[in-house]
């Protein structure tokens, strides 16, 4: 007859372990979830695509490359315009732009005689804009147009 061992479990130790674990495995898989750099990148383009098309402007060039600027080179009226799309995060407002930054972009621009515009998305969870947005889930967006960069 085979010899029948048994095991206890400390069910206090239990619990202890998996709280403590519970917060690294809820990390993990909501890491698993979030969107990526480039996939809230190309949200925000979407959302200004859309707001560009709707206004009536006309895509010359479109770049989706995160850091590859400007995203859209377009035309409206026959003057030429290049839009610089950033997807932020809470705590990071979407209206601001780093200066020098855009300062260098408009003097491309003017090399063109193209106007400059930031265009800020602000992206985070539908039921708490302070959290990530997850894929496949409902998300909030705050966007005020274009800025021009004068």
């Amino acid at each position: 007859m085979p010899k029948i061992t048994k095991y206890y479990l400390k069910t206090d130790a239990f619990v202890s372990v998996f709280l403590c674990l519970q917060p690294a495995l809820e990390y993990l898989c909501s890491m698993s979830e979030q969107l990526s750099e480039q996939e809230l990148h190309n949200l925000a383009m979407n959302i200004v695509g859309k707001d560009l098309e709707a206004q009536g402007y006309e895509f010359l060039g479109v770049n989706s490359k995160l850091k590859k600027d400007p995203q859209f080179v377009a035309l409206k009226d026959k003057i030429l315009h290049f839009v610089i799309v950033r997807a932020v995060s809470y705590p990071e407002n979407a209206n601001t732009y780093d200066p020098v930054f855009m300062r260098t972009i408009k003097n491309h621009a003017d090399k063109f005689e193209a106007k400059t515009f930031y265009a800020g998305v602000g992206l985070g969870a539908a039921n708490d804009y302070g959290k990530p947005v997850e894929n496949g889930s409902d998300y909030s967006v705050v966007y005020n147009g274009l800025q021009e960069i004068l």
